[in-house]
């Protein structure tokens, strides 16, 4: 995968991990120049199936993003968008029409949180959110694969009713195969105050999420095998699909490759993703 993006940002999170980036305001001296069609043939030439659009949000590139991942497309490389899910509802159809997948961050589950932290509205998200799981096409008719984040900051975001409602509302909006990602905050730009998310927080964090139902729940940026791993949804089997050590994976029994095909090889269950 490469992955790569510009400058600027339409968020104002005070606990920014890429601030050098998101608040620069003098581009020309962070980047380089690259045409839709170079970065797509540069990409193809050298074998990589992915593009991700990361580092700020790409919806304030959008038109950028939006023609690389036609140009990545035409190549049979698939664009990716990591974005906060901040954008209005007229932005939203022809950014997630060009995306194959995007991780959208959920920051938090209060609008006091939203407002205060990151200088945007809980509402707003999740209505994009919402059109991204529920309505979003790709030019070839199928859902755009959609996956969420949830940075932990302690005392801010990451109390038991916060996060029971966060992952109820997914569970009822979105439907339980939605991946959920829980990541550990580290002391960032405004809050240098606040310290390390603990692991504890995050295998919390985690039980709660499967206790409310869903199926695909993930602990990330700490060690944690655990955290990491794929399971079966099938409760009466919980057979370990995909194992990683960080970012590495140390086994895959869903590719074709492996017999899975996207199902549970022990129990034949269907598991929701990109096969």
């Amino acid at each position: 995968m490469l992955s790569f993006g510009t400058a600027g940002c339409n968020s104002g999170c005070r606990f920014c991990q890429n601030f050098d980036i998101a608040k620069a305001r003098i581009i020309d001296k962070l980047s380089v120049g690259a045409s839709p069609e170079k970065i797509a043939q540069v990409m193809a030439s050298r074998g990589i199936d992915s593009v991700a659009f990361t580092y700020n949000d790409p919806i304030v590139f959008a038109e950028y993003a939006i023609d690389t991942a036609q140009a990545c497309r035409a190549l049979g490389i698939h664009p990716i968008a990591v974005t906060a899910g901040y954008m209005s509802a007229e932005a939203r159809p022809d950014f997630y029409a060009a995306m194959d997948a995007a991780n959208i961050d959920l920051k938090g589950f209060t609008e006091d949180f939203y407002w205060k932290v990151t200088g945007t509205h809980l509402a707003d998200v999740l209505a994009i959110i919402d059109y991204a799981v529920n309505e979003a096409r790709t030019p070839e008719g199928e859902h755009v694969w959609v996956e969420l984040t949830t940075l932990l900051i302690p005392g801010l975001n990451d109390d038991d009713a916060q996060l029971h409602a966060e992952c109820t509302w997914i569970g009822e909006h979105l439907g339980p195969d939605v991946p959920l990602h829980f990541s550990a905050f580290h002391p960032s730009y405004r809050i240098m105050d606040v310290p390390p998310t603990p692991h504890e927080t995050l295998t919390r964090a985690r039980a709660i999420a499967l206790a409310e139902g869903l199926h695909y729940v993930y602990a990330g940026n700490v060690h944690d095998r655990e955290g990491d791993t794929t399971y079966c949804p099938n409760p009466q089997c919980h057979a370990k699909l995909i194992e990683r050590d960080w970012y590495r994976i140390i086994a895959d029994r869903l590719s074709a490759s492996s017999g899975g095909n996207g199902h549970c090889p022990q129990c034949g269950t269907a598991i929701a993703g990109r096969w």
